[in-house]
């Protein structure tokens, strides 16, 4: 604003000098022509007196005649006297007057072009020193100083330059602050993938040292030894496979194919992925709901979403136990409801549930505290919301998908 400002100040003083210049000129024009022309007719006056003296019967007309028709030609009487017409003037202190008229104009000009000119120049001084301090600016930029603010935001022709130097700062920042945020959260990842993975790697690790130090092992404990290994193995590529798509979905690589699915269809195709283990507990999965009921989204995606929620309500259910899931639509959103009856989860784990590498304090032995945090990042990529509400009878997990 203050570029404008002074921008304003120059332009406005440049304008009051042109003017009173024009003023000073016009003033002198007129005393000028003033000072000739009194000069002048006093010089007359004396004259026509002087011929009234010496010819008294001349008539008044005929002199007034003399001095005001154009169409008398000179005589040249006065150039025996040297004086020419055409480039002097009768009256020698005419010529004085016109030298010292001159001289004024030419000061009164010069001084008005002086002050114009230091307008100009401490203008253009001003003007040289915020293009200085832009230059600083970008010199502490390229130095990753991005704590430089640029509070005098003008609107003269370094307004631009000046906002886009802003933004661009703004963006470094915020860069060089994600960045560093970056650095953190993958070493707090590599930090929690190694103790994902240490437990079962040393699990298993025992385990065979087990069978290769008693090849004479019973057949019932080798085969339990062996399915231990099996299931460690299995946490470790469910593990793998899982922070192999989270880690898709924080480099936006994966682009999502929506379309109007059934939601019978990503349940039941969810529920498949989980029978096995539903098998082993013996728990059984009840689904309420309108067949006709739609949602657009991305079908494999939701099916992984909505399996790893299952899977969670399987692993701490008890055994003999079910679980029910439910969907509804209305004029906002479509949801889906997924209740288990294993007694609730603590009130200190719920603001945690869905942060990766999270176990709580019921959690099970196998749980790798991945899956919610992949649902939840799928979901919210389609366009939706995963609540939970628990006591101590069970958990609802509550799926919403608004329509856009």
């Amino acid at each position: 604003m203050k570029n404008k400002i002074h921008l304003k100040k120059y332009l406005i003083v440049t304008f009051i000098i042109s003017i009173f210049l024009l003023s000073i000129f016009l003033l002198i024009n007129i005393y000028e022509y003033n000072t000739y022309t009194d000069n002048f007719n006093n010089k007359i006056d004396l004259i026509v007196a002087k011929v009234k003296e010496k010819y008294p019967d001349i008539d008044n007309t005929d002199i007034m005649e003399i001095l005001n028709n154009d169409e008398l030609k000179s005589s040249s009487i006065l150039e025996q006297y040297g004086i020419n017409l055409s480039k002097d003037s009768v009256l020698i202190e005419n010529n004085d007057y016109f030298h010292d008229f001159l001289i004024l104009n030419s000061i009164v000009l010069i001084i008005g072009f002086i002050i114009i000119v230091f307008a100009f120049l401490i203008y253009d001084r001003r003007k040289d020193k915020e293009i200085g301090e832009i230059t600083k600016y970008i010199q502490e930029i390229n130095r990753k100083n991005y704590t430089l603010k640029i509070d005098e935001l003008s609107e003269d022709e370094l307004s631009i330059l000046k906002n886009e130097i802003y933004k661009t700062t703004v963006m470094l920042k915020e860069s060089a602050s994600n960045s560093l945020k970056d650095k953190v959260q993958l070493k707090e990842s590599l930090e929690d993938i190694s103790h994902q993975i240490k437990t079962p790697l040393t699990s298993i690790l025992v385990i065979l040292d087990n069978l290769i130090d008693d090849p004479n092992m019973e057949k019932d404990v080798r085969e339990d030894f062996i399915k231990d290994v099996k299931r460690e193995v299995t946490n470790i590529n469910f593990l793998v496979q899982s922070l192999l798509k989270l880690s898709k979905f924080d480099s936006n690589t994966i682009h999502f194919i929506k379309e109007d699915k059934f939601i019978k269809d990503i349940i039941d195709e969810s529920i498949k992925n989980v029978s096995v283990a539903c098998d082993l507990k013996n728990i059984s999965i009840i689904t309420k709901g309108n067949e006709k009921f739609k949602v657009n989204c991305d079908f494999m995606w939701e099916v992984e979403a909505i399996t790893n929620i299952i899977k969670n309500c399987v692993e701490h259910s008890k055994e003999n136990s079910k679980i029910i899931i439910s969907y509804e639509q209305n004029n906002v959103y479509s949801s889906i409801t997924i209740q288990d009856f294993a007694g609730g989860i603590d009130k200190e784990d719920l603001p945690h549930i869905f942060e990766r590498f999270y176990k709580g304090k019921n959690a099970t032995k196998d749980s790798v505290g991945i899956g919610l945090a992949l649902a939840k990042t799928i979901i919210e990529k389609d366009n939706g919301s995963i609540t939970v509400e628990t006591d101590n009878i069970g958990t609802k997990f509550i799926v919403k998908y608004f329509y856009l």
